[in-house]
């Protein structure tokens, strides 16, 4: 049964939405139809702006960017933000760069909303740790390289690192969110814990968009590599042989850092 709030209105609801990416025609459908009957549309900084394009005209849009290294807009204040929108009614629209379940903070988004009695519902996004190696031709789960694909955060939460030695018994293709800033850091860690320091690797900035660069490297050489590529955030690590079926060419990886 539907309760009003104060104001006699129904409560509103928040959708989190992923935007994919980056490429704004990696948008799903779904969220082209949602985005259209927002009231309010609540966006992340590695959102494209031409995505905002499907908002209804009207929608309010409130820019919430965090990113690491960056002034962010707080997490508490986000949350408080989409119960309050909710609570006056509103349809929210919580968009978040890649799909909002993968590094992308809506699974506690979503325990707050359930905690306060707001609906919430997820419209999956492509998540880049998927379509950002296939812009450069990397299938990350080439089952004749690869028993699997790992995702991992090279920012932890506890300022901890990966279990290396795990993940390199476990044989699988290595994506690494948010590594960029600490791929010396990351690099020497798993060199350490066993892994070649020829195993092939490579980092992505601005992956499945126009200004997209890239480097391919081997493990050992990929901090070096960053460095002088001037790479930085958004940015993603891909360590594995799934990397030698990378097709980047040294012209166009200077064309786009040009």
């Amino acid at each position: 049964m539907n309760t009003t709030n104060i104001s006699g209105k129904l409560p509103g609801k928040v959708w989190l939405v992923g935007a994919g990416p980056g490429d704004p025609e990696l948008l799903t459908l779904k969220a082209v139809r949602v985005l259209a009957g927002a009231d309010v549309v609540l966006v992340d900084d590695l959102v494209d702006p031409r995505i905002l394009a499907h908002a209804r005209p009207g929608a309010r849009i409130v820019q919430v960017g965090k990113r690491g290294g960056c002034r962010s807009t707080p997490q508490a204040f986000i949350e408080k933000l989409m119960i309050r929108l909710a609570r006056r009614g509103s349809v929210v629209v919580r968009l978040k760069g890649g799909d909002p379940f993968v590094f992308g903070r809506g699974g506690e988004e979503a325990e707050t909303l359930n905690r306060a009695g707001i609906p919430c519902e997820v419209v999956n996004g492509i998540t880049a740790g998927i379509a950002v190696p296939a812009a450069i031709g990397i299938p990350v789960t080439h089952r004749e390289l690869a028993h699997g694909v790992t995702f991992i955060t090279g920012h932890a939460r506890d300022g901890g690192s990966p279990d290396w030695a795990a993940l390199r018994a476990g044989g699988t293709t290595l994506v690494i969110y948010m590594g960029i800033r600490r791929v010396k850091a990351l690099v020497e860690g798993m060199i350490k814990a066993g892994y070649p320091a020829d195993t092939p690797a490579c980092a992505i900035q601005n992956g499945t968009l126009e200004t997209q660069t890239t480097v391919v490297s081997t493990l050992a050489a990929l901090p070096q590599a960053i460095a002088e590529a001037k790479l930085g955030s958004p940015g993603m690590l891909v360590i594995g042989d799934v990397v030698r079926l990378a097709q980047v060419t040294a012209l166009s990886s200077q064309q786009r850092a040009a």
